[in-house]
């Protein structure tokens, strides 16, 4: 029998509204296992009504300052905001692995920094996440209302798997994203992949990242290539594509939480 637990609150925490936690969830398509994070929206108690869900990865960033990395993305914030707004779903983070963070997030072998398991990553969440979530939670399971959202990595992962997985994903949230990983391999499995009809948001900031070996400039650029490949195969903007160029924008989860309720809005909103 599964545990939900209500996610500690208090000092040291920063988590708002209704999110619970469900410990050591096993992954039989990856062999580990971890936390999985929810958060209900605020009118989930008072009636029946279901929702959309969009799937987060690095759900340990997402909620808490107490769990993150270098800092939260304040979903839990932003969707009671939205709720206001009369946006409101449920919104499922899923923690990385530590370690095998970019094992887990590309499906491409990078000769340098590993990757290959996220066709593996992605079987764990369509086969095991997903199914769990709509059982225990009052979904609307349907690919039109289902998303996937990540960031740098998780960008990568994103967009992958709305193209591997477009009878699951209608919505993806591709922020940051590490298109330079594994020599872009992402750019020819977009562009031979088929296209489907869905909603797509993707960003990318002017000051992304100093790593030696991808200049902010090569990140940008990376990206800007992406966008011309999606608007040839279709994608039309401010119809079903959000494409976000921020002048200011740095890679880390300040300026993603900033960002964020603009991408609910476009990829929850009204048409």
């Amino acid at each position: 029998m599964l545990r939900w637990q209500a996610h500690p609150k208090g000092p040291g925490h920063t988590v708002v509204g209704d999110v619970r936690v469900l410990k050591g969830l096993y992954s039989p398509q990856l062999g580990n296992r971890r936390d999985l994070l929810v958060y209900l929206p605020p009118s989930y108690s008072a009636g029946q009504k279901r929702y959309p869900v969009l799937y987060m990865h690095d759900g340990q960033n997402l909620f808490d300052d107490a769990t993150s990395y270098v800092g939260e993305w304040h979903v839990d914030r932003s969707m009671e905001g939205l709720a206001e707004e009369g946006l409101e779903a449920i919104v499922v983070g899923i923690p990385n692995a530590g370690t095998e963070r970019l094992n887990e997030y590309s499906p491409f072998r990078d000769p340098r920094h590993g990757g290959g398991k996220g066709q593996r990553y992605l079987e764990f969440l369509t086969a095991t996440v997903k199914p769990l979530i709509d059982a225990e939670f009052r979904t609307l399971p349907s690919r039109e209302a289902t998303g996937v959202m990540g960031s740098s990595m998780g960008g990568l992962i994103s967009l992958y798997a709305y193209y591997r997985f477009p009878e699951v994903f209608g919505r993806a949230g591709v922020v940051s994203p590490s298109f330079w990983f594994a020599e872009g391999a992402i750019y020819g499995y977009v562009e031979g992949a088929a296209q489907a009809a869905g909603r797509l948001y993707m960003d990318v900031g002017y000051r992304e990242i100093t790593l030696s070996h991808v200049s902010s400039r090569r990140y940008l650029e990376g990206v800007r290539r992406m966008n011309r490949l999606l608007l040839a195969k279709g994608w039309t903007k401010g119809r079903d594509y959000l494409y976000v160029e921020d002048k200011e924008g740095v890679h880390n989860e300040a300026h993603w939480a900033r960002r964020f309720p603009q991408m609910m809005r476009f990829l929850f909103g009204p048409s």
